[in-house]
């Protein structure tokens, strides 16, 4: 009886690390909608999305939750794994870049605790939008989304972006079956396919191969944590691409984009005004936050789903800091 009891132990510390690391999370405060923070003067925020889909289709306005036979949730317009915030500072003179990691635990819209990237599939983009307000305390309103086909055709047009690989992520991509038009090349133009020996250093990636980097999760350790800061880091490289870019060529792009996105509540009049604030800010270094920060967070296993719990009242700090550090230089110098 013993062994087949410590044989019985052994199987569950094995394989039931899960089950028993799940518990319920602690309660999460947020801000009521009406005692959100203003705006601060200046700053204009844009929440980007991507789903998690190559081809995702249009959630309709009003859609209901989509819901299994059982009851359980139905991923059908697909989930927001990539959830950057940008922020257009036209006083401060910044521009920045704040990612969110998709397992972040949240109070969801009925009051419940779920994941943040599942709100735009059960709720509706807008919903994610007064998500992210009540959790960081900013007024978020402005939105786009994308799926991964979108994201490589916009990247595609503006002609690819160079990335700096590490050996770990290079083994990575090497296991990886990627489409042949995925190519890889280094600086001096030799084309170099995954599965291919080849050496850590700056490569240049198309659209289709730039979006399969920023999935990468298993390499380098680090996880989803490591997965935003790659998002981040083609952005901002996209980004310095655009620094000397003409204003007719910056209208061009606005409407390349509005033509690669599933859907938005920017009308074409509202995106020239983000242009334009873009343009005026394209020569500013690209700041980067993650959200959660080192030390406020904590994995843990809730509804059969690996999740992050965030303390999102450091969260809260962290962010006010980030967006208010530039004002206080601008007023001693006024």
């Amino acid at each position: 009886m013993r062994r087949a009891l410590g044989f019985l132990l052994c199987i569950l510390m094995l394989f039931g690390g899960g089950a028993a690391a799940a518990r319920t999370p602690k309660p999460i405060d947020t801000i009521p909608p009406e005692a959100v923070s203003p705006l601060l003067e200046g700053q204009h925020h844009y929440l980007l999305l991507c789903t998690d889909l190559w081809k995702a289709p249009v959630r309709p306005a009003n859609a209901e939750t989509p819901v299994q036979e059982n009851g359980k949730r139905r991923d059908l317009y697909g989930n927001t794994d990539g959830i950057v915030l940008v922020t257009l500072d036209t006083r401060g003179h910044r521009v920045m870049l704040t990612s969110f990691i998709r397992d972040a635990l949240i109070r969801k819209p009925n009051g419940g605790i779920g994941r943040i990237n599942y709100v735009y599939n059960d709720y509706g983009p807008e919903a994610l939008c007064q998500v992210i307000s009540q959790h960081i305390d900013v007024p978020v309103e402005d939105f786009l989304l994308f799926d991964f086909t979108q994201i490589a055709d916009i990247i595609d047009y503006l002609g690819g972006v160079d990335i700096e690989l590490n050996a770990e992520e290079i083994a990575y991509l090497r296991r990886y079956a990627v489409p042949t038009r995925s190519v890889f090349s280094v600086p001096d133009g030799q084309d170099i396919r995954i599965g291919f020996t080849h050496r850590p250093g700056l490569y240049h990636f198309n659209g289709h191969s730039a979006v399969i980097y920023m999935r990468i999760r298993k390499a380098g350790g680090g996880g989803d944590f490591m997965r935003t800061q790659r998002a981040r880091t083609v952005m901002s490289t996209l980004a310095d691409k655009c620094r000397k870019i003409s204003w007719e060529e910056a209208e061009a792009l606005v409407n390349n984009v509005m033509e690669n996105s599933t859907t938005t509540n920017l009308n074409p009049e509202r995106m020239l005004e983000a242009a334009r604030y873009a343009y005026s800010l394209r020569d500013c270094t690209i700041e980067e936050l993650r959200l959660p920060p080192d030390g406020a967070v904590t994995p843990i296993y809730y509804a059969s789903m690996d999740a992050q719990e965030v303390d999102w009242e450091t969260c809260r700090q962290v962010m006010h800091r980030y967006l208010t550090t530039n004002f206080l230089v601008i007023d001693e110098e006024e």
